[in-house]
């Protein structure tokens, strides 16, 4: 469980005056982020001007991250005996074949000051049951990470001309088809905008030698970015066995990491002394 510091800042003028939300989410690690949709859905909560989400990492202090795409296709086949001498494609070879024709497709490199680029994986593949029967459906689950340079749509475009070539090349009785599961867009702040600003300079005054990182995994700071809700989505405690049975995390660094939040927070309030 991270804190998801929001910032509930308003302009007034050339200073930044508001209040400041602590924001708990125990829904963080399903990637469901209930707490800050509830938060946000809230009529009586005042939406934020930013936030700072306490992901762990002393070295960094994320400003960004790849944005997703994801889509389960449903692969279709001619079932049937695997011991019948009538010739067969099932699901589950046709399938493979879309595989190969994602794992071959090209994507851009890093394009202006994005660092990084766009990735897509199969991430799962289920289809078939037994030894005996040729199965007629196979589904996988598609997972593209997008960039301002290659987005939702144009993740989308490319598996959808992946699943044309499968339909033309090897027909089914039934056309592959393709549901969208989730699109959140990338973002990036820029290292004089904030609350990355903030945060940058008061890591700095409190002696920490941080780096602006921008993250290949997405995190919430990208559900936040679809609100347009500006985002840092990473600096705290170090840590060990990230999202593993064993992960754990520097208690001793609490006091540091609490001094450059503070002086953040205040920063931005226009009440730093």
């Amino acid at each position: 469980m991270f804190c998801h510091i929001a910032a509930d800042l308003h302009v007034r003028g050339d200073a930044l005056r508001g209040g400041l939300a602590v924001l708990l989410d125990v829904d963080e690690h399903t990637g469901g982020f209930g707490g800050a949709r509830a938060y946000l859905a809230d009529p009586a909560a005042h939406r934020p001007a930013g936030v700072m989400i306490g992901y762990p990492g002393m070295d960094e202090v994320v400003v960004g991250g790849r944005g997703l795409w994801r889509a389960t296709i449903a692969v279709h086949g001619a079932s049937g005996h695997s011991g019948s001498s009538r010739p067969t494609v099932g699901a589950v070879s046709r399938a493979a074949r879309l595989v190969g024709l994602l794992d071959a497709a090209e994507l851009p490199g890093p394009e202006g000051e994005f660092p990084l680029p766009p990735k897509l994986s199969v991430t799962s593949c289920h289809g078939g049951q037994g030894f005996s029967v040729v199965p007629d459906l196979c589904e996988l689950g598609i997972d593209v990470r997008t960039t301002p340079a290659f987005d939702a749509r144009a993740a989308e475009g490319l598996v959808r001309a992946a699943v044309a070539e499968l339909d033309v090349r090897w027909p089914a009785p039934r056309p592959t088809a393709i549901v969208p599961v989730a699109a959140w867009p990338p973002f990036r702040l820029a290292r004089d905008e904030q609350p990355a600003a903030a945060l940058l300079d008061a890591a700095a005054r409190e002696g920490l030698p941080v780096r602006a990182k921008t993250a290949g995994p997405s995190n919430i700071g990208n559900l936040l970015a679809g609100e347009g809700i500006p985002a840092t989505a990473g600096f705290g405690v170090r840590y060990e066995g990230l999202h593993g049975l064993d992960e754990r995390a520097r208690l001793a660094d609490l006091p540091g990491v609490h001094a450059v939040y503070r002086r953040a927070v205040l920063s931005l309030l226009g009440a730093e002394g």
